[in-house]
């Protein structure tokens, strides 16, 4: 009895026009000759910052940042009238100033310091100058600009004294907190995603070295991690859009190179 033949699986063809092996990955290997991507989902997806296939995370968008005036206004307002928040604060603090040494304390709230986080923002913006990222690291600097325009009127207004200088006043909100939120995490969105981690820490030593010394209350560092996260959506926005514009480019030299061998 004669057996049927077995269908063979289709076999690339060693000799096709040139025209048609534009972007393959080898010779005779179906392709799209007019390097588009496939019709998936997934094939039209962007290469990361790194290179790898795949998407990066979504910058913050309104409702993280209306979560954060409203956290603001909530914590300003009990700060204001001396609610029940706030008065909540007071207790904690009394409990927790002193109860590291100093030395660790005054070395932790330190890194709020302009001499300190200053030049590391600095170099960051350096870096991403030299990477040519000029538009990120101009918004990087406004951001820093522009912390002491929203930290200094709020002191003034609330004038909240101090936990361990009550006939002192403009404590609300932490302007070293502040200036160690923007300067550590801009320049981790100047330089690599992977340093956010690093950039958060850095701002919760800096807040709780404010809170163990009695420079602050913990209401004033939150205040000010709110009031930064406006100012912080700047450079982000800046480096993720300069990010995509060099993918954009380099896929557009890429694909005038492919044109050029095939012409």
């Amino acid at each position: 009895m004669r057996e049927t033949p077995r269908a063979e699986p289709p076999q690339p063809r060693p000799h096709r026009a040139l025209a048609h092996t534009a972007g393959a990955s080898c010779s005779g290997t179906p392709h799209r000759s007019d390097g588009r991507p496939p019709h998936t989902p997934r094939g039209a997806r962007q290469p990361d910052p790194l290179g790898r296939p795949g998407t990066t995370p979504p910058v913050p968008g309104r409702p993280a940042l209306f979560s954060a005036l409203v956290a603001l206004v909530v914590v300003t307002w009990q700060v204001l009238v001396h609610g029940p928040l706030a008065r909540l604060d007071e207790r904690v603090s009394r409990s927790l100033v002193d109860s590291v040494p100093r030395s660790l304390s005054e070395l932790a709230s330190d890194l709020g310091n302009m001499t300190v986080a200053l030049p590391v923002l600095g170099c960051a913006m350096a870096y991403s100058i030299r990477h040519g990222r000029r538009m990120a690291a101009l918004y990087a600097g406004l951001a820093m600009a522009l912390v002491p325009l929203l930290v200094i009127p709020l002191k003034e207004w609330t004038a909240r004294p101090g936990p361990l200088e009550p006939w002192a006043q403009g404590y609300y909100p932490s302007g070293h907190t502040a200036t160690a939120m923007v300067a550590y995490f801009g320049a981790a969105f100047l330089v690599s995603n992977r340093l956010i981690p690093v950039a958060a820490v850095l701002t919760a030593v800096t807040g709780t070295g404010l809170i163990l010394r009695g420079y602050h209350w913990p209401l004033d560092v939150l205040a000010s991690i709110a009031l930064c996260a406006l100012p912080l959506s700047w450079p982000r926005l800046a480096a993720r859009t300069g990010t995509r514009d060099r993918t954009s480019m380099n896929e557009f030299d890429q694909g005038s190179r492919d044109s050029n061998i095939v012409e």
